[in-house]
């Protein structure tokens, strides 16, 4: 180990227990929930084996009033539900570390679509995330018997084996709810002042600490702003004056920003690291218990000046821990140049808000512990060792080399261009993307650690040479381009746009004139960030979309409202809900996407960001060939750079079987069926 990292892997004590090292795993949702008790376990257990010294669940719902449905939590309803979380403290403590759980009630967040249970709130109010339905108002009696839910899955909680307790406060869920005064107004002794509105948070804190304090550890997570200025917490005034007002009274402090859960993973492109210290650095002169806060940390430099600046006593991490959960290992075995870096795309929040398992773009691996058997760090050997040609460098032909190579094949890897990367080379140069770099800069590192596996930059082959390579085997990792034919999402067929451009033409340098109208009918972050470049560039932009927001699908990723912030901010002109008719040569014909009514618009260059075909030239002359050859990432299925990931890795893993490997699937036992 460094010896300049030594503080990182000092024993911190945590009211009644004491955390091995200082890397914690703060709760972060997994998509897996209450469904899947198996994988959810393998999953936490993992991150202990890697290191970190707190492992903590996901939200973990205290009464059937606070149902997440169709999204993966998990539940202390009754103590038929000990058993399954039981399993993920043992797992947890099979390699020593701390098991945490976060006990959550979402107030007017919980949509209650599976219980259909009425919702409660401080107040009558909507419920959130635009759902048709109210939350009705908690009186005197109701609060009363939330505070023994509350205590009941403490309760549950410490018989299942977990060490730190959570009194969930952030987030905009019902303590916090009760917290600021934008969504209490009550007359009564739960709202008005501060003092009041403080009182809920105060009392499930003392019945936590009341029920469980003995022997677990009673932690109190908190936005101290929620980022909607002086109507709101702000960590300038009422989220520092509720810290002062109970700063001694839970065994730790989990602080961040709230707002929207947005605001508190936010992406690389609209956050550097440790983008949260200016709102939470305060917290730890105002309480003398250990403090945690996020950043979407991965430099051990700056894991070790957040300790020593005294900004935290804990490096908190959630996306850092699932694209590496054995960072904390590698650092103090002295492997940091081998940590899987996070690149800050939010693909993992995308899964949990499709309500699918967890995914990340860096480790495939994830939430397929359980399923696939899958480990981040170790890999079968091929029982034969065989010659392996992998055509391409993007990021599945680099993630197939490094896989491949791992299990023992003779790996050569051909790549035309000069450099390795493909794609990434091309999209982190876009703003604020450039940590997508260490998608290739990570597995080229790890591929200069293995001696079986030779890399030729600068080698375009044909399909005579690679038949004639004489591989065992051939993958064909070649990519994709984007289409020119108008086809997107909406299904724009056979259209001619003869003068029109493609992100690849931008990329390689294509000039740009007059005013630039670019149709997403993909959206994902290509449409909106090209506008954003050519913007900065000087150029007037129109950015066209048949959907009603810019960039549409990266709501999922929690960036939308960022996106379209920054696009109006820098000037361009959104055009939502129309659909590219016609192209001449000053202007384009767009038709309204519900009536059909034409418009026209000035255009001196259009670019398509609408889809992508795969570039799979070599495939069809292969296999004539009688060449054993297999498709992976976007050259099989144009996606995400986590989707090509994860395709290349599946298919080393399956490499040289027999048969198809099969996902397991948690089932419920099933009494009087055959």
């Amino acid at each position: 180990m460094d010896p300049a990292h030594a503080i990182l892997f000092e024993p911190v004590k945590i009211g009644p227990v004491t955390a091995p090292n200082r890397f914690y795993q703060t709760p972060h949702a997994t998509g897996l929930g209450w469904q899947r008790p198996q994988a959810g376990a393998a999953l936490r257990g993992m991150k202990a084996e890697g290191g970190w010294g707190v492992v903590c669940t996901e939200y973990c719902s205290i009464h059937p009033t606070s149902d997440d449905s169709p999204h993966g939590f998990l539940t202390l309803w009754d103590d038929s539900d000990i058993a399954a979380l039981a399993l993920t403290a043992d797992a947890i403590h099979a390699h020593g570390s701390l098991a945490g759980i976060e006990l959550w009630h979402g107030g007017a967040h919980a949509s209650n679509r599976m219980t259909r249970v009425p919702g409660i709130a401080p107040d009558v109010q909507p419920a959130m995330f635009h759902l048709p339905t109210t939350a009705r108002a908690m009186d005197g009696s109701d609060i009363k018997v939330f505070r023994g839910w509350q205590r009941d899955a403490a309760l549950r909680a410490k018989r299942a084996g977990f060490d730190i307790i959570y009194v969930y406060a952030g987030h905009d869920y019902l303590p916090f709810q009760f917290l600021s005064g934008r969504s209490n107004t009550r007359g009564d002794a739960y709202g008005g002042s501060l003092e009041n509105r403080a009182r809920l948070l105060r009392e499930m804190i003392e019945d936590t600490k009341d029920a469980v304090g003995d022997t677990c550890a009673v932690a109190v997570r908190l936005a101290v702003d929620e980022l909607h200025g002086p109507r709101g917490i702000t960590s300038e005034g009422e989220g520092r004056e509720v810290i002062e007002m109970l700063a001694e009274l839970p065994d730790l402090w989990d602080v961040n920003i709230a707002g929207a859960l947005g605001n508190d993973s936010k992406s690389a492109r609209f956050s550097p690291e440790g983008f949260q210290e200016p709102y939470v650095a305060f917290v730890k002169s105002l309480t003398s218990k250990p403090v945690v806060s996020v950043g979407r940390f991965t430099s051990p430099e700056t894991m070790v000046a957040q300790i020593k600046r005294g900004v935290q006593d804990f490096i908190g991490a959630a996306r850092p821990s699932i694209a590496d959960p054995f960072l904390p290992l590698k650092i103090r075995e002295g492997r940091a140049d081998e940590i899987r870096e996070c690149i800050g795309c939010n693909m993992c929040r995308a899964a949990n808000n499709e309500a699918v398992h967890l995914r990340c773009t860096q480790n495939p691996t994830i939430a397929e512990e359980w399923r696939q058997g899958w480990h981040p760090e170790r890999i079968a050997v091929l029982p034969k060792r065989q010659k392996v040609l992998v055509v391409g460098a993007g990021p599945a032909g680099l993630e197939a080399v490094l896989a491949l190579g791992r299990r023992g094949a003779e790996v050569t890897l051909a790549e035309k261009a000069g450099a390795l990367g493909g794609r990434i080379l091309r999209e982190s140069t876009l703003p604020g993307l450039g940590t997508w770099i260490r998608v290739r800069d990570w597995r080229a590192h790890m591929i200069g650690k293995l001696d079986n596996v030779q890399v030729y930059p600068g080698s375009k082959m044909t399909a005579a040479d690679i038949a004639e390579f004489g591989a065992d085997h051939v993958v064909l990792a070649t990519g994709s381009r984007w289409r020119r034919d108008g086809i997107g999402a909406s299904g724009m067929l056979g259209l001619d746009f003869p003068k029109a451009l493609i992100p690849d033409d931008i990329f390689a340098g294509a000039v740009v004139e007059g005013r630039v109208v670019i149709y997403d009918d993909e959206h994902y972050f290509m449409g909106g960030a090209l506008a954003e470049r050519l913007s900065a560039q000087g150029h007037a932009v129109c950015y066209v979309t048949p959907h009603a927001t810019a960039s549409s699908w990266t709501a999922l990723t929690d960036e939308q409202g960022f996106v379209q912030t920054r696009l109006l901010k820098a000037g361009v002109e959104i055009v939502p809900l129309h659909t590219l008719v016609e192209q001449s040569p000053d202007a384009i014909r767009l038709a309204c996407a519900y009536t059909g009514r034409e418009v026209e618009r000035p255009c001196g260059t259009l670019i398509l960001v609408t889809g992508r075909i795969p570039v799979d030239d070599l495939y069809a002359p292969l296999v004539a060939m009688g060449v054993a050859v297999s498709r992976i990432g976007d050259c099989l299925q144009p996606s995400s750079i986590a989707d090509a990931v994860y395709s290349a890795h599946r298919f080393a893993r399956g490499f040289g079987g027999a048969v198809e490997p099969v996902l397991r699937r948690e089932k419920p036992p099933l009494k009087g069926i055959l």
